[in-house]
Formats: C-alpha cells, structure tokens, sequence
C-alpha cells in the first residue's frame, strides 16, 4: 500500500509541473538538419539555409489551439523592426491549402514557412506538441526552447535576454 501511494503522490506532482520546464538534450547543440518545401511551393528549404541569422522557428498548426493564442504575438514581433529577428514557420502535421487560408485569415508573421506533413522534422527537434518556439543563432546553434503559446512576457523574460546576448 506505501508503495502505491508513494507512487501515486509522485505521478499526482508531475501533473503538476509547468509543461514550459521540461529540458531539452538539444540546448547547445546544432539544429537538426531538414529539407523542407516551402509551403505550397516545390522549392525546398534546408538547415544549412538558416545558417547566418539569428532566428526563431516556430512549430504549428491550424489545428492547434495554442498556435491560436500565440498568433497575434507573432504577428506583432514580426513586424517589429528594432527587434528584426526572422520567424521560420514549421507547418506540422497540416494541410497546406488549410495552412495558407489559416495565414491569410489571420496575418502572416512568418519570414519563410515550410511545409512538415508527416512530422519527421518536428520529431527530429524534439517536439512534444505545438506550438513550440526555438531560438537558433547565427551558426544554427539551438539556444533556447519554449513550450506552449508565446506571449510578450515570457519572449521578454527568456527569449530576448539571448538575442541580446548573441548579438553583442
């Protein structure tokens, strides 16, 4: 009986924990290489083609209620001219005549969006579900990883203290 309840005490607490703390293996390291088409388009995009730029990738979909509540703020930051960080959009596991009518609905903030129907490159970053956001450096380098909608106060608390950072 104590060791079922020790058990069950410890699955009740990781209920608990914020799904934005979970680590990722891939802090530091080298974004995972893709090649991607672009969304409705047969020209692809590769990871080589991020290198250079300071950029964030974000993982979404027009089924995803978070991607929803994160839009107006990328929209936002898109068009924010003294920050001018690129935001690459991962369409996952979606439609692409969805996608594009999703974006026209309701404004487009991404430099360049690619196309994953099946899923593979968004398993390959580790992705639990979307939206997930990663900051990528100038050699592609993964610096930082955020889980769930993105908002104002958590991109000024973790996110642009980096790009500050890696710009200096």
């Amino acid at each position: 009986m104590a060791i079922f309840l020790g058990l069950f005490i410890l699955l009740a607490r990781s209920l608990f924990v914020p799904q934005m703390d979970l680590p990722s293996p891939l802090i530091g390291k080298q974004m995972p290489s893709f090649s991607l088409n672009e969304l409705g388009k047969s020209s692809t995009v590769t990871d080589q083609d991020l290198i250079g730029a300071i950029a964030l990738i974000n993982i979404w979909a027009t089924w995803c209620v978070g991607c929803d509540i994160e839009h107006d703020f990328l929209v936002e930051l898109s068009l924010d001219q003294d920050l001018s960080i690129p935001i690459i959009g991962i369409n996952w596991k979606d439609r692409d005549d969805l996608a594009k009518r999703w974006l026209i609905q309701k404004g487009n903030p991404y430099r360049t969006i690619l196309s994953d129907p099946i899923g593979n490159t968004a398993i390959d970053f580790g992705v639990y579900g979307a939206p997930e956001t990663f900051l990528i450096d100038q050699k592609g380098v993964i610096q930082y990883k955020h889980i769930g909608p993105m908002d104002r106060g958590n991109f000024e608390q973790h996110i642009l203290p980096r790009i500050v950072e890696l710009r200096e």
